[in-house]
């Protein structure tokens, strides 16, 4: 498989992730569209978010994207967060984006 996301997952492409468990990472964008643009990945391949069958997969990205947004003060100053589907994604493994603050253009 030729996936960069599953290249970071598995560490051959160097990345820091800023949030990581046994389910999901988080690593920064590479081409933000914010101050802040974090992407969180399963680690699993799992192509789109209707291929998704995993409930544990939301919570760790609920309890991930809470804890950047805390981290970077977010929280009152707005973000985004958001997921492509249905073959509208550029990279087709399953990720999410976190994006703030909401003032910026996105």
């Amino acid at each position: 498989m030729d996936c960069v996301f599953c290249k970071i997952v598995k560490r051959e492409i160097p990345k820091e992730f800023r949030y990581e468990d046994d389910l999901i990472v988080a690593f920064d964008d590479i081409r933000p569209q914010a101050d802040i643009h974090v992407l969180f990945a399963t680690r699993k391949h799992i192509d789109a978010f209707e291929s998704l069958k995993d409930d544990r997969i939301l919570s760790s990205v609920r309890i991930g994207i809470q804890k950047i947004a805390s981290e970077n003060k977010l929280v009152g100053r707005g973000y985004k967060i958001f997921v492509f589907g249905g073959g509208a994604q550029t990279i087709e493994h399953l990720h999410f984006h976190l994006i703030g603050p909401v003032g910026l253009q996105v």
